[in-house]
C-alpha cells in the first residue's frame, strides 16, 4: 500500500522558515518524481516545486524561486521543502506528491499525501 505522510506544518512568523518532510512508503522511491503543491482555502492546489526522480533535478513555480528548496532522499525515501522568506499569503495546507509512469503500458501513477498546515502569521 503505496503512503505518502507530510510533516513539518506549523505557524510561523513572516520572514520566517519552515522545513517540511514527506515519508513514502509502498512505492520504489527512486522512480518516482515528486513535487509539494499547496492550496489555500477557497483556491486549486499549485504546482510549488518538483524534483525528478534519479538525477535530482529540479523546478520551481517563480512565486517561490530563490525562497523554496526541494530536495530527497532516495535512501531514506524522503523528500523535503525547506521554505525561507515566508509570507502570510503562503497560508495553506501543504502536499507533496509521488508520480511516475509505467513506459511499457504508460500508464502513470499518482499518490498523495494528506497534507500538512503551514500558517504565516504574526
Amino acid at each position: 500500500q503505496v503512503q505518502l505522510v507530510e510533516s513539518g506544518g506549523g505557524l510561523v512568523q513572516p520572514g520566517g522558515s519552515l522545513r517540511l518532510s514527506c515519508a513514502a512508503s509502498g512505492v520504489t522511491f527512486s522512480n518516482y518524481d515528486m513535487s509539494w503543491y499547496r492550496q489555500a482555502p477557497g483556491m486549486e492546489r499549485w504546482l510549488l516545486a518538483s524534483i525528478i526522480g534519479a538525477p535530482g533535478l529540479t523546478n520551481y513555480d517563480d512565486s517561490v524561486k530563490g525562497r523554496f528548496t526541494i530536495s530527497r532522499d532516495n535512501a531514506k525515501n524522503m523528500v523535503y521543502l525547506q521554505m525561507n522568506n515566508l509570507k502570510p499569503e503562503e497560508t495553506a495546507v501543504y502536499y507533496c506528491r509521488a508520480k511516475t509512469i509505467d513506459i511499457e503500458t504508460m500508464h502513470e501513477y499518482e499518490y498523495w499525501g494528506q497534507g500538512t498546515q503551514v500558517i504565516v502569521s504574526s
